[in-house]
């Protein structure tokens, strides 16, 4: 099994959801919260002018002469959509490509600013190796990790699946 720049965020949002999605249980078709981001990412692309770059199995919102930008529709979960921007540089990087990361958020909670950045040092590309490799073991288990229980869950595509 492929693993895409979604698994990745979601491996660090919440490992129940990654299995869910990567084991094509796909319940984001019925969420209005997955439908406004989606829409949110539509029109901040149009605005742009710049259309997703798309390479193999990952889809990449644009790419700058400095930077791979990432846009989000909230900072509600910095550090997983931190792991999938290092992913993407890392796809690229392998490609003869380098780049900075820069997300964008369009609605920020959490954050001061609504963009932050990062980059694929030496540290970061052998934590996301590792990472990586835990995450292909996980997908292709039989094994789905337990319910978080968490406030974040009420606003999640699968809180049907796991709660009701």
């Amino acid at each position: 099994m492929k693993v895409t720049g979604t698994i990745v965020n979601y491996y660090s949002h919440c490992k129940r959801q990654c299995w869910l999605f990567a084991n094509k249980v796909n319940l984001e078709d019925n969420s209005e919260n997955v439908r406004i981001g989606k829409v949110l990412h539509e029109l901040k692309a149009e605005k742009a002018k710049k259309s997703e770059v798309a390479i193999e199995n990952i889809r990449i919102d644009k790419i700058t002469d400095d930077y791979l930008v990432e846009v989000k529709k909230s900072d509600a979960d910095i550090e997983a959509v931190k792991w999938q921007t290092l992913y993407y540089l890392k796809i690229l990087k392998d490609k003869g490509i380098e780049r900075k990361g820069k997300i964008e958020f369009i609605e920020k909670n959490k954050q001061e600013k609504k963009t932050i950045y990062v980059e694929l040092t030496k540290e970061k590309e052998a934590d996301l190796e590792k990472r990586l490799e835990e995450i292909q073991i996980y997908i292709e288990s039989d094994q789905v990790a337990g319910v978080l229980n968490e406030p974040k869950c009420k606003k999640c595509a699968y809180y049907e699946y796991c709660y009701i």
